[in-house]
């Protein structure tokens, strides 16, 4: 179990496969597994790098640094410390905003970015979601949280038509891998992450992806994105807020195919 020891702390990862270095950040549960069937796909072309962040999974638990700016610096010196870089980054929801402070601060570790389902700045919407959402967390346990979360992430066509996919989706977010008091923590971090300024300046290769049917961070919000962040491209597939997880061929493919240009 391969831990690297960086800002004082250690971070969990797993390699899997060859090739050029991915690296999967994960959304706002931070445990690595989330990613489900893509670390597999991209194991098939690519040395994939799939860590747990700080507070979650087998990484450590400090009681702070729960800024988008120390996951990001995490990240970045996790790859610098295993000597995979420049890499891939590969951002989903959370990932996506950690990847955009990497590509922008720590552009020596970054050859791509993929921001999948992100936002720059949250809106009243945003902050009124996650406001409910971690009520939901402190006032009932983190199953129930999770249980109303999933509402949120996937769209309700496939929810009606996988739901024991969705059940193995909570039951990664609700495990021991998971800490309400740090959760809550990651919460506040989202909330108050607003990466409008630093958009400009990434000068790396960008593709931006939501889901046309994502309720978590409607679409208008990678639209914006793609607009401030020059030169990136634009994707919308079907699904929602993990459309990775509700069409991972469909999701990989396109991807892949943009990891290969660059």
């Amino acid at each position: 179990m391969p831990k690297a020891a960086v800002n004082d702390i250690e971070i969990y990862y797993e390699v899997t496969g060859a090739g050029d270095p991915v690296m999967l950040l994960v959304g706002l549960p931070g445990v690595g597994k989330g990613w489900g069937p893509q670390t597999d796909l991209f194991a098939r072309d690519f040395l994939t790098i799939v860590p747990d962040q700080r507070g979650a999974g087998q990484s450590s638990r400090p009681e702070g640094g729960y800024t988008i700016e120390q996951h990001a610096s995490d990240m970045a010196e996790t790859l610098r410390t295993i000597g995979c870089g420049p890499a891939h980054l590969v951002g989903s929801s959370t990932g996506g905003a950690i990847g955009q402070i990497m590509a922008s601060d720590h552009p020596d570790v970054v050859r791509s970015l993929t921001i999948m389902g992100s936002w720059a700045v949250p809106d009243d919407f945003f902050r009124h979601q996650f406001a409910s959402r971690k009520q939901i967390l402190l006032e009932t346990d983190l199953r129930t949280y999770v249980e109303a979360s999933v509402l949120f992430l996937f769209s309700p066509q496939y929810f009606r038509d996988h739901y024991a996919e969705v059940r193995q989706y909570c039951d990664i977010g609700a495990s021991k891998a998971s800490d309400p008091v740090i959760m809550a923590k990651r919460i506040d971090m989202i909330v108050a992450s607003d990466q409008t300024e630093r958009l400009a300046a990434i000068d790396r290769p960008v593709l931006v992806v939501v889901g046309d049917h994502d309720s978590c961070t409607p679409p208008y919000f990678s639209e914006d994105l793609a607009r401030r962040i020059p030169g990136a491209e634009y994707s919308v597939l079907a699904g929602g807020h993990l459309v990775y997880w509700e069409d991972p061929g469909a999701f990989h493919a396109l991807v892949s195919e943009f990891l290969q240009r660059h």
